[in-house]
């Protein structure tokens, strides 16, 4: 029974409903909506009903809204009886357009009832076949379709997944008496089995369905309607949704829309059939029609991985004519989306019905390729292929490959899924892979097939194989959307999970065991494969070529070695943005002279160890400078607290004293009395130059003096030095006189009297320079934002503990993502904007730019494109990645 204030809620709720339309209904008689409505009807249901209405043979049906599902999740989960009577009035359509009943005993209306987001997440949410069947309709099914062993099947199933997905009951339980029944009766494939057999099957099912939930099958349709509608709003919010949501980073969607459609089953003899195929293939973007199929079967046999199906091509040989129609839809889709489409087909009794289309997921490779082709075939302009890569997935044409030559020990070959290269030892479940790579290993996940709860697992894992399923199974079609090395179908693989072991070709490999799997040609091989750097194609560069055309933004990188700064240069770094001396001192015996550096007591006692330093700072400086000759090398001085170089651990301790002729007990005073309670907030940065000025005098002695013999070896080397952490323009003033005073020494103790011009700049990390940036700029030639202390300091977050909270902060959408990862434009990125415009009011031509890990994210570069930054610096292998990004931002 209600109470007062449930009776209150739900009568505002009904009086709100009246006047909001919740059903969509798409069919010959009315089509309305269209593929600009995702938002309202979800992907599916929007193009449902844009397919309907350019004329296509779309089986009829209706939508409910994204809303609706808010609405029922944000309240009190429960149906109003206005959506059931808007339900109610959209089957009756339904029913008049296909001359069928709803329940009926003679003539039943079947429909599915399947879910839709406006963002297309395959398989996370739920799905129910075969829905208005009960013991009466099944024998009028029979009678209709004059096959009573296709409307038996057709039952079983439906028990099947309304038990699962309404009730949650393991969907294993119904497998195995299957398998039972199945071997009772002398047969392996499920389409084997007798009309008695299936009888028999029904019979166990209900009797699994009676002893967990303890009440029979539902026999009234309307009650099966209603509870599968809830259950599709429910799995909105069941852990893989979620969880893949959170791997995509899909935000601000309210809810998934219901789609209530017609049933047209493929599963009606030898002459039905059902598949899955992508105008373009999914993993090289080749312009071919690619997929699969299954002859008498329902669409979850293909996509869950169960049966291994046949290539589309093969329907050539079983229907030419089904075939020739499939290549239309091929052409029909493209022309109107003009964008590589995604669809699901069923053949019933010689007619094709086209169930569904979205644009379909792909690898990196593909993208790129797909996007090029496009523009060369005049289907999208150049900015639009730009828009249409995700930054991203440019990561994975980066990744390394298997060398060709390198010694492979082959084990079996499976369908090559998706493209990659991929080691690591077996774990056998999904929260197996998970705890593993948690723990610091890499795994492959290895599985029969993979359903959609194994999402978290297969994110963790750096490769998926699976023994059964075809190339658009659920694993196949989730990896290539992550761009994750995938082999499926490898059948010549037993896996038992209970020994958690793999057997092939009479080899057995365990938990600890290494395998390599090739995504590219499907090879599965033993121990590690060694890997090589990957080859760019031609569309790749044509790409880039068309990115650095429209982009704004210059992208630099962040480089502390000669071989990171060729790699990032051949990305098409122009400058490094970031160059980190401090990772220069930690190489071979350098440590130590450093150590000495820091146990030093006298200002005399550490310039002779900072002599020591000299050259070989001065040689990596050198070799750097090389490396980007043309281009501009921003070194940042000394940044971390001196402890960070000094060894905690008794042993090396005794080693060290013993090396620099000290007692044990002085270094460990020495390392107390540098402890710090918060090291990122303490002697660090420019501090460090201030109170040990001789650090800061030898290392820019090294800058100069590589940039003169540069000079002397006509090496065109630019130098720009940047001093860390200032947070008052004082620090600076006094720092930059130091560094200006040091330059001049060097140059006359040279007697160089060549130009050497070395802009010195700031790095903008704490908020108080941001907020003083109109009088630091009068002292600097550049700023250059290290987001990550910015980021750090704005919200009183420490980087190193956030671990401890943030998997609930982003539960919890009380923070979209990782600041650390994405820029918080709201926050840190008012700073940087307010930043930007106090420097150049005080000093215009000032240049600014990024060097944080946000100079890697797309998301953030939008940003410092909107905000008039001159650059941003990344990682070497992000720099394609942030070239493209910036050609978004620029062209969107």
């Amino acid at each position: 029974m209600l109470n007062p204030i449930q009776i209150q809620y739900s009568q505002s709720q009904e009086t709100s409903n009246q006047k909001t339309k919740r059903v969509y209904y798409f069919g010959k008689s009315k089509s309305e909506g269209n593929k600009e409505m995702k938002e309202l009807l979800g992907g599916k249901g929007a193009n449902l009903a844009e397919l309907t209405s350019i004329g296509l043979r779309v089986p009829p049906g209706f939508t409910i809204t994204t809303t609706t599902c808010a609405d029922y999740n944000e309240s009190n989960q429960q149906l109003s009886e206005v959506l059931m009577d808007e339900v109610r009035e959209n089957l009756r359509l339904l029913e008049a357009e296909t001359d069928k009943r709803f329940g009926s005993e003679s003539n039943p209306l079947l429909v599915s009832v399947r879910s839709g987001a406006a963002l297309s997440m395959p398989g996370m949410m739920d799905t129910i076949l075969n829905l208005g069947l009960n013991d009466n309709a099944v024998e009028g099914l029979s009678t209709v379709s004059t096959n009573r062993r296709f409307a038996l099947d057709a039952y079983r199933r439906l028990i099947n997944m309304f038990a699962d997905v309404v009730m949650g009951i393991s969907h294993t339980l119904f497998e195995d008496e299957f398998d039972r029944i199945k071997s009772k009766h002398g047969v392996t494939q499920d389409a084997d089995l007798s009309v008695g057999g299936l009888e028999e099957l029904i019979a166990a099912y209900k009797k699994i369905y009676r002893e967990h939930c303890g009440q029979e099958f539902p026999q009234d349709p309307y009650q099966q309607l209603e509870q599968a509608i809830e259950a599709v709003f429910k799995s909105w919010n069941i852990p893989r949704a979620v969880s893949y949501r959170q791997i995509n980073e899909i935000t601000g969607l309210r809810g998934t829309a219901v789609n209530v459609q017609t049933m047209v089953f493929g599963n009606m003899g030898e002459d039905s059939g059902t598949g899955v195929a992508f105008t373009r293939d999914p993993a090289t973007g080749e312009n071919r029609f690619f997929g699969e199929f299954l002859i008498n079967a329902q669409g979850e046999d293909v996509v869950a991985g169960i049966r291994t199906p046949q290539p589309v091509q093969e329907v050539l040989n079983w229907r030419k004519d089904i075939y020739h129609q499939l290549l239309e839809l091929k052409r029909i889709l493209e022309n109107h989306y003009l964008e590589m489409q995604d669809i699901e087909f069923t053949i019933e009794r010689g007619t094709l019905y086209l169930l569904q289309t979205r644009t379909g997921k792909r690898t990196g490779q593909a993208a790129v390729k797909i996007a090029v082709d496009m523009v060369s075939e005049g289907h999208i302009t150049e900015t639009q292929a730009l828009l249409r890569v995700p930054a991203n997935d440019l990561n994975q044409l980066l990744l390394p490959t298997f060398n060709p030559q390198a010694e492979r020990d082959g084990l079996t070959k499976g369908l090559p899924a998706s493209p990659g290269a991929a080691s690591g030892r077996l774990a056998f479940s999904a929260d197996e892979a998970v705890d593993r790579t948690h723990n610091g290993e890499t795994v492959l996940l290895v599985r029969k097939e993979t359903s959609p709860e194994d999402v978290g697992g297969m994110h963790a894992a750096v490769g998926i194989l699976t023994s059964t399923g075809g190339m658009t199974s659920h694993a196949a079609v989730v990896a290539r959307g992550w761009g994750k090395c995938c082999i499926v179908g490898a059948t010549k693989i037993e896996i038992d999970t209970s020994s958690r072991t793999v057997k092939v070709n009479g080899r057995i490999f365990n938990a600890q065991d290494t395998l390599s799997l090739d995504g590219s040609t499907g090879e599965v091989m033993s121990g590690e494969v060694a890997t090589h750097e990957p080859q760019l194609t031609e569309e790749f560069a044509t790409l880039m070529e068309w990115a650095d055309r429209y982009r704004k933004l210059n992208i630099w990188t962040n480089a502390d070695t000669p071989a990171d700064a060729q790699r990032a240069r051949q990305y098409g770094a122009e400058g490094i943005g970031l160059c980190r001396t401090e990772h220069m001192f930690f190489e071979g015996d350098r440590i130590t002279e450093m150590r000495e550096m820091i146990l030093a007591d006298s200002h005399n006692e550490r310039g002779r160890a900072l002599e020591k330093l000299l050259p070989w700072q001065r040689e990596d400086f050198k070799k750097i400078f090389t490396a980007m000759q043309g281009m501009p090398v921003t070194v940042r001085l000394l940044d971390p607290p001196l402890h960070e170089f000094l060894t905690h651990d008794e042993h090396a301790q005794r080693e060290l004293a013993q090396r620099l002729n000290l007692t044990p007990q002085r270094i460990k005073a020495r390392t107390d009395q540098l402890h710090e309670n918060n090291p990122m907030l303490g002697h660090r940065g420019c501090r460090l130059s201030i109170t040990y000025p001789e650090i800061l005098v030898m290392q820019v002695t090294a800058i100069t003096e590589a940039a003169i013999e540069c000079a002397q070896a006509r090496i065109d080397a630019r130098p720009e030095i940047m001093i860390p952490l200032v947070g008052t323009d004082q620090e600076l003033i006094q720092l930059r006189r130091q560094v200006e005073n040091t330059i001049a020494a060097v140059k006359q103790a040279k007697d160089f009297h060549d130009q050497i011009k070395i802009p010195i700049g700031t790095m903008i990390e704490t908020p108080r320079a941001a907020l003083t940036a109109d009088q630091i700029a009068e002292h600097a030639d550049f700023f250059s934002f290290g987001t990550n202390d910015l980021t750090q300091m704005t919200f009183g977050f420490s980087r190193d503990d956030i671990a401890s909270f943030l998997p609930e902060y982003l539960n919890r959408e009380i923070l979209a993502k990782d600041p650390f990862q994405s820029l918080d434009t709201v926050g840190v990125g008012q700073l940087i904007e307010m930043a930007i415009n106090k420097g150049r009011a005080n000093k215009e031509s000032i240049k600014v730019g990024l060097c944080g890990e946000h100079g890697g994210d797309p998301a953030s570069i939008a940003f410092c494109h909107k905000v008039g930054l001159n650059y941003v610096s990344c990682s070497p292998f992000r720099v394609p990645v942030a070239r493209l990004a910036a050609a978004q931002a620029a062209v969107k």
